[in-house]
């Protein structure tokens, strides 16, 4: 795991030393310090102190609970004496996910590890899953080939700590991700890792799309690309379902909430279907009876081309609906529970129908870093081509004094109603 090492402790004035001002520091002629009389006092902010210690910022949390009340933004030091194979590391971006806030609140299926090393009066954890950082410096024993100064690096694994300005990775081969940063913003290298890593490996590793694709043209059975299905078509994952869906020939039927308008949801349909959408429909429209008909006569050439892949993020009724369109020996993988009720499948399926049901867990997946080095940098290849889009996203500037209680209200609004797009702190002058 990142680990950030605290300053030993040392008199106030030593920490005043080089500006991010805009200034030349004044030589010094003798070794001591300069009286703390003789220092601004206020409306400056300082990188470092006499010995080059790094100052930073992190947003933790030592005990679970909703992110209003449990974040604290914890200020700290990092020594210039770096480890051997350490880099030093300066965020650029970091989202803000469900599964981070599910995380503060202790309800999520990986737990962190709260540490001392940052100094905090408790142990903590720093918030955040997902990110792109920059190397600042690197250890006498990394070789330049593998990690320089100016690289972009990503967290290889979950419980990384994204939230924060600064981080030592004290073995970086095995922590972090090096991405080529030439054509990406950012933004983009920062919410590569969940969303559409996901979308990409439900896509692929349960159902043979491509290759039900390629049978169905042979036979001059099908019309076009094999058949998905999902919910929550708007969010992240589904977006990138869509995308990379089309990309891969596809197609696909999606489900969305109708939005407060009438012009509002036809907005969001319109915007879906040149995503690469088949098929948008409200969850008002999906839940009705005979929707499974519905998807034999009018998409499917009466049910010829079956649908043999099913997306599940929401639970509930919703993806009870989703697995009654499935085709015989289709696919439900689940990978969340936004209304927060359980799956309920009616016995039938199962016996009539031999449907399977399975789960996909991100972070498990992870832990193969190979497997998310190479989805990774498929994926940012397509963005440089323009051939992939990354979803809405609202950001929010993380400056050296941008105040808690803005970063926090930023957490805990993750999870409430509808929004324009995904948050995503966007570090300036820290």
């Amino acid at each position: 795991m990142a680990t950030l090492r605290p300053a030993a402790a040392r008199p106030a004035a030593t920490r005043l030393l080089k500006q991010t001002t805009w200034c030349t520091p004044r030589p010094r002629t003798a070794p001591s310090l300069p009286a703390a009389s003789l220092l601004p006092r206020t409306g400056v902010r300082y990188k470092s102190g006499p010995y080059g210690y790094t100052q930073a910022k992190a947003l933790v949390f030592s005990k679970y609970g909703e992110p209003s009340d449990v974040l604290q933004l914890h200020t700290h030091s990092i020594s210039p004496s770096l480890p051997n194979t350490s880099l030093l590391l300066r965020a650029l971006a970091s989202p803000i996910n469900p599964a981070d806030v599910n995380t503060i609140q202790g309800t999520y299926g990986a737990k962190p590890a709260f540490t001392s090393l940052l100094g905090t009066p408790l142990p903590s954890a720093v918030g955040g899953n997902e990110g792109v950082f920059e190397v600042l410096s690197a250890g006498p024993s990394v070789p330049s080939s593998q990690f320089k100064r100016g690289d972009w690096v990503l967290p290889a694994s979950t419980g990384f700590g994204t939230w924060r300005t600064h981080v030592l990775v004290e073995n970086p081969e095995r922590e972090l991700i090096k991405v080529d940063k030439q054509g990406l913003t950012p933004v983009q290298a920062a919410t590569v890792s969940v969303n559409p890593c996901s979308a990409w490996r439900m896509l692929r590793d349960y159902v043979d799309l491509i290759d039900l694709s390629v049978k169905g043209f042979a036979s001059g059975r099908a019309r076009g690309g094999a058949w998905f299905i999902q919910n929550g078509a708007n969010s992240g994952v589904g977006r990138a379902a869509v995308q990379l869906g089309r990309l891969w020939g596809l197609r696909s039927i999606n489900v969305v909430r109708a939005r407060e308008t009438k012009e509002e949801t036809e907005a969001l349909k319109k915007e879906l279907m040149e995503l690469g959408a088949t098929v948008v429909v409200t969850e008002e429209e999906f839940l009705e009876r005979g929707f499974a008909k519905r998807v034999k006569e009018e998409w499917t050439d009466g049910g010829r081309e079956e649908v043999l892949l099913g997306l599940n993020c929401v639970g509930g009724a919703n993806a009870t609906q989703l697995a009654k369109c499935l085709g015989e020996g289709g696919t439900m993988v689940t990978y969340g529970a936004m209304s927060k009720k359980p799956v309920a499948l009616p016995t039938g399926l199962l016996i009539f129908k031999d449907l399977r049901f399975r789960g996909f867990w991100l972070s498990r997946w992870a832990k193969n870093t190979e497997a998310k080095r190479k989805t990774i940098k498929e994926i940012l290849g397509l963005v440089r081509k323009g051939e992939f889009k990354e979803s809405p996203v609202q950001e929010l500037r993380w400056d050296w004094d941008t105040e808690e209680k803005v970063l926090k209200e930023a957490v805990q609004g993750t999870l409430q109603g509808f929004r324009s797009g995904k948050g995503v702190f966007v570090f300036g002058e820290t």
